[in-house]
């Protein structure tokens, strides 16, 4: 009993570290929420979009009547006569029956800036996202190249001490053992500058996540990954149906439609009802009161605006009253008379910019498709640079052992052969960043373009619909 308590006792005290663990490491997908959460700005414009969506709902109210109460008394104190003292108290209703839909248009322009904005909130967050696993790629890259030299230093250190050796003995020459000095000064340079550029990509990771300290960053650099790519037929298609860039172009045409649309219908005349009552008296309880009832139009354009009222009511016990009103207004606003064809004008460049963005896009996705291959190509002629370089030492051993050259012959060799380690952690990264750039011009999520590659007739794969906004 006592061995199975301290087996319990040692299991949860291994995996409440592990958890401890874990809280200080970071992957990619951690990064990424963490920068969205960190970013002021995008939680500024997250807290205002919930405010303009309720204004834009407060906008029905246009659709109900406009009440408007007043409350007046107007005491009269005369040398000459009764004094008095009148109370009103009115009530008035306005209707809109028609205003030839321009209401409805100012709404669903409304509508369409509040999509556009929501659609620039997913990609602000989006970016913001693909910027902290750019930062943690970089950091990773640095970090592995900084390896390479580090590991390739201690070769160069062991060879310049048997070279010292050599010198001593005679074998060798003091000129190369002080050309190996500056190989290896040549290769602590360079390690201090990785070092320094190191530091500054953590402090800007960390700033960018809104942490303090840097943790533990789990993901790897696959030198092994392999890219999947449609066909650039395929990807282009894609492209052209849902890459971001050209929704928001097609959001821009809709809108330059519908403010056409609005600017024609400020020429249609709308036409409101009117309803008045009234109370008055010089004393409470009021007894005497009124009412009435009527119809506004109102017809306005770039040269002449008319309003025209008509009412009709009783004033009990024997009145009834009636008024009509029209008014005239010579060019009240000339200028606006070319807001319609200005509108036309927007609409058409919306248009053909839509029309030469199509195109660029389609040959942006095939170019962008064909440069994943060319970096994956890259990055195999860069494993097998590296694996017959590493061949190259091993020989470049055995001449030396030989005396066919001299060490530092062979420290030049490990040199070069570190270049190649580097070129090969450099061209995986490359191919990373490049592959999801693929992904992103093509709306996809991470992984998703080995989906859609293995079924690119199916253009309408899943992708995130948060961004299709």
């Amino acid at each position: 009993m006592r061995n199975i308590f301290t087996v319990l006792f040692v299991f949860i005290t291994v995996y409440a570290y592990a958890n401890d663990n874990n809280l200080n490491t970071l992957t990619f997908a951690q990064a990424a929420k963490l920068a969205v959460e960190a970013s002021v700005d995008l939680k500024h414009s997250r807290a205002l979009q919930p405010l303009l969506e309720g204004a834009w709902a407060w906008g029905l109210r246009a659709y109900f009547p406009q009440i408007n109460i007043s409350v007046s008394e107007n005491d009269r104190m005369q040398q000459i006569g009764a004094d008095s003292f009148i109370k009103n108290y009115n009530i008035n209703v306005e209707q809109l029956v028609w205003d030839g839909g321009k209401i409805s248009m100012s709404r669903k322009l409304e509508r369409m800036e509040l999509d556009l904005s929501s659609s620039r909130l997913n990609r602000a967050a989006n970016e913001i996202a693909e910027s902290a696993i750019n930062a943690y790629r970089n950091v990773m890259s640095s970090r592995a190249i900084l390896d390479i030299k580090k590991n390739a230093l201690v070769i160069l250190e062991e060879q310049r001490k048997i070279l010292d050796e050599e010198v001593q003995l005679g074998l060798a020459l003091p000129v190369d053992l002080a050309g190996a000095d500056i190989n290896l000064l040549n290769a602590k340079i360079d390690i201090y500058s990785l070092q320094l550029d190191l530091a500054e990509m953590e402090n800007q990771f960390l700033e960018l996540l809104g942490l303090e300290s840097m943790p533990v960053l789990t993901e790897k650099i696959d030198l092994n990954h392999s890219v999947v790519l449609p066909t650039s037929a395929a990807a282009a298609d894609l492209a052209k149906n849902q890459n971001p860039d050209l929704i928001e172009a097609r959001y821009s045409i809709k809108k330059r439609q519908t403010e056409l649309t609005y600017i024609s219908c400020s020429l249609i005349p709308s036409l409101r009802l009117t309803g008045n009552f009234g109370l008055t008296g010089q004393h409470y309880p009021l007894t005497r009161y009124n009412w009435s009832v009527g119809v506004s139009v109102d017809f306005s354009s770039p040269f002449l605006q008319n309003r025209f009222g008509a009412q009709a009511g009783w004033e009990p016990p024997y009145d009834n009253t009636a008024m009509i009103q029209n008014s005239f207004s010579l060019l009240p606003d000339p200028a606006s008379g070319y807001r319609i064809r200005q509108a036309k004008i927007a609409l058409k460049l919306e248009q053909d910019k839509y029309k030469t963005a199509l195109e660029q896009i389609g040959r942006t996705a095939e170019t962008a498709v064909n440069k994943c291959a060319f970096i994956e190509q890259k990055k195999l002629l860069a494993i097998e640079a590296s694996a017959l370089g590493a061949e190259r030492c091993r020989i470049e051993e055995i001449r030396l052992n030989l005396g066919q050259i001299t060490r530092l012959t062979l420290m030049e060799t490990f040199t070069e052969q570190t270049q190649k380690e580097i070129a090969v952690i450099q061209a995986a990264t490359a191919l990373s960043e490049a592959e999801r750039e693929l992904e992103r011009f093509l709306d996809l999520e991470p992984g998703e373009l080995k989906e859609f590659a293995a079924s690119f007739t199916d253009i309408n794969i899943t992708p995130s619909k948060s961004r299709r906004k």
